[in-house]
């Protein structure tokens, strides 16, 4: 092999990690990327919590659930998203809750204080994500959405 061929070859590495690099990473500053990936899921709008944090209120397929900026800095630089989904007066049993999480990997379901429904699924952002792993979760979570209400008798 000629030293020009592993220039060049080391200059298209070089270029390829560079573009990679120079890629825009998601973090929780960036509410309004965030709430335009839920927006590509179904309807969604941007609240705040009772605290100051940001929320957003989505709906997908009819169910609406909230997405909880958490760990903030005044109400900004949020560390990680908290997906969550809770049934009003769906009860089902602590046997299906247990089977849920026992055969699911990335979301976690529990009975609340009044015995309702509930799933959740964090999302890390400290380091960033990119556009296209921020979309990933956002699909993820639309298959749980629509996992979890079949498995507990919503629909």
């Amino acid at each position: 092999m000629t030293l020009k061929t592993l220039l060049a070859g080391a200059g298209i590495a070089l270029a390829m990690t560079a573009t990679a690099q120079a890629q825009a990473l998601i973090t929780g500053d960036d509410v309004n990327e965030i709430l335009n990936a839920a927006r590509g899921y179904g309807s969604a709008s941007l609240t705040t919590q009772s605290n100051g944090d940001p929320q957003i209120t989505g709906k997908m397929e009819g169910i609406t659930y909230q997405i909880y900026f958490r760990n903030c800095t005044n109400n900004e630089r949020c560390e990680d998203l908290n997906f969550y989904l809770g049934f009003l007066d769906i009860k089902p049993s602590l046997e299906a809750i247990n089977e849920w999480n026992y055969n699911k990997r990335f979301s976690r379901a529990y009975l609340d204080t009044d015995l309702d429904a509930c799933v959740e699924m964090d999302l890390d952002l400290v380091k960033g994500v990119t556009a296209e792993y921020l979309d990933a979760q956002f699909e993820l979570w639309s298959l749980v959405v629509d996992q979890f209400s079949t498995h507990v008798g919503y629909k």
